[in-house]
């Protein structure tokens, strides 16, 4: 039996837990495949905070509402800092978060995107956004299940470095998303009660012929993320997401 120390964060609904107790590299995976088997947790992901203030997600990927999340943790620690710049696993640069404590809202920097190009699975064309280690689909007008995500699971293949691939189904109109999310090293699926990455992808998707800045609010399942992006003759270059975050007090857990 192993003893940790957890912080329980609600970024948008895409529940998200801090691992404080350092973890070897190498047991992330599977300590996290231990939590989330946790059902009382009911957590969505699993984050792992390196003495040197690191914060490496499960798979080594980059998840967008962690980072938020992440954010807002280390501005409570810090005496309640408005801006925090945090170094965060799938990202190869330091990234900026924005944090406002009192309405508990938090906005972070996203990566662009490698490459934006269009894409047709089972006669419906979507957009293949490649965030850099994690990369969605995004379609409309298809009904979600797993079944299509298998479909288009083929279409991630050629993409190299990924940890998570999703596909993101969109209705423009209502101005909703729900996102099916793959984590590769551990070959979960999760429907997950909200997605920053996916909400970036089809701020990507929308903003396609724009130019200029761009910003949509897309209603999830728990939760509503916001998405900026700036295009710039096509090009998105630059990009951040925002919303709710909640954090818990920390907690011990075993495994």
């Amino acid at each position: 039996m192993r003893e940790l120390r957890v912080v329980r964060a609600d970024p948008a609904g895409n529940i998200t837990l801090f691992v404080l107790t350092p973890v070897e590299k190498a047991e992330c995976a599977a300590v996290a495949a231990k939590l989330l088997a946790i059902e009382a947790l009911k957590a969505e992901q699993v984050g792992f905070i390196f003495p040197n203030g690191h914060m490496e997600m499960e798979a080594g990927e980059f998840c967008g509402n962690a980072t938020r999340a992440y954010g807002m943790y280390i501005a409570q620690q810090k005496g309640g800092l408005s801006s925090v710049r945090l170094r965060v696993s799938g990202c190869d640069h330091a990234v900026t978060a924005q944090v406002d404590l009192k309405s508990g809202t938090a906005r972070a920097e996203m990566p662009c995107p490698r490459s934006v190009k269009r894409v047709t699975v089972n006669g419906h064309e979507g957009t293949l956004v490649d965030l850099t280690g994690i990369a969605h689909f995004v379609v409309e007008g298809v009904e979600p299940s797993e079944g299509f995500f298998r479909a288009a699971e083929s279409i991630f293949s050629g993409i190299a470095g990924l940890d998570a691939c999703g596909v993101i189904f969109l209705d423009a109109e209502k101005r909703s998303m729900i996102p099916l999310v793959k984590v590769i090293e551990t070959g979960s699926l999760v429907w997950e009660g909200s997605c920053g990455s996916g909400t970036l992808a089809s701020a990507i998707a929308l903003s396609r012929g724009c130019d200029g800045d761009f910003s949509v609010a897309l209603r999830q399942p728990a939760g509503t993320v916001y998405a900026s992006v700036t295009r710039q003759a096509g090009a998105v270059t630059a990009a951040s997401i925002g919303g709710s975050v909640a954090l818990e007090a920390p907690i011990t857990v075993a495994i």
